[in-house]
């Protein structure tokens, strides 16, 4: 028996399990959104003879400033809400779970190479 593709039927996993789906939006927030972004601020403002890494988040620094940081963050993170919020709607485990799992590895990384390059400074 094949599972039903009737999205009325099924009730989307942010709906049915409210607490999960804060919880991994919330890591994400507070990794990518909160501890990137402050780690990268603090980063360039008290490290200044190293330079940002990333090329398109260098581009939108040169252009836009730290707004510009703020702007692509946000972004990117409103993408991958979507992208999770689609795949719980489709029943598909993989695109709802893999956004905040993916946003918060990344942003636990970088905001750790950060503190790194702040600590060595």
């Amino acid at each position: 028996m094949s599972r039903s593709r009737d999205r009325s039927r099924r009730r989307p996993a942010y709906r049915s399990r409210p607490n999960e789906f804060y919880w991994l939006w919330i890591a994400a927030t507070a990794t990518y959104g909160v501890g990137d972004v402050v780690s990268t601020i603090a980063f360039l403002r008290y490290v200044p003879t190293i330079e940002e890494a990333n090329p398109v988040v260098a581009f939108s620094l040169e252009s836009f400033g730290l707004s510009g940081l703020v702007a692509l963050k946000i972004a990117v993170y409103l993408v991958m809400l979507w992208i999770s919020v689609e795949g719980a709607r489709d029943g598909d485990g993989l695109l709802y779970y893999f956004p905040p799992v993916l946003l918060t590895a990344t942003g636990t990384y970088l905001t750790a190479s950060n503190l790194r390059l702040l600590w060595i400074a």
